[in-house]
């Protein structure tokens, strides 16, 4: 009997400026952050990175956090990112899962000042930080879901 394999994914906080990136791990049980990508002035570049990360850690899909407003409708910078995701769908191949990520980014602060690490200093961790808790939430959600 062949072994069921677990679907890996990366999981990424699209900003304007920066992008955080994190990955699960090869159980589908954690998400650990990778880095965080500085946004340059072409977005291809950005897309090429990141369908390069994919491919060094073999994932099989991307989430990708939607920036709703906090009543739930779509934002101006969620527009943005649902068609950058879409792009990265149509370079990689890979199925993208957008994912509700309100909030994520006011909780990876609050987890990195109670870790000890002054407001300032947040800088590019927050972003890593905000994509591990979108991935964790996807993966939360998806547990024992055979294919997400």
């Amino acid at each position: 009997m062949a072994e069921a394999t677990i679907p890996r994914y990366l999981a990424l906080d699209v900003g304007s400026k920066r992008i955080g990136i994190a990955v699960s791990d090869e159980l589908g049980l954690t998400a650990q952050p990778v880095l965080t990508l500085e946004r340059r002035r072409n977005p291809r570049e950005d897309l090429r990175s990141i369908a390069r990360l994919c491919r060094r850690y073999a994932v099989s899909g991307i989430v990708v956090g939607n920036p709703l407003k906090l009543t739930g409708e779509l934002s101006s910078q969620a527009a943005k990112v649902q068609a950058f995701a879409a792009e990265l769908g149509e370079l990689t191949g890979l199925p993208i899962h957008l994912w509700d990520e309100r909030l994520t980014t006011h909780e990876a602060h609050q987890i990195l000042y109670e870790a000890g690490h002054a407001r300032q200093d947040h800088g590019r961790l927050v972003d890593q930080v905000a994509a591990t808790l979108i991935l964790r939430s996807f993966l939360d959600q998806h547990r024992g879901r055979p294919g997400i």
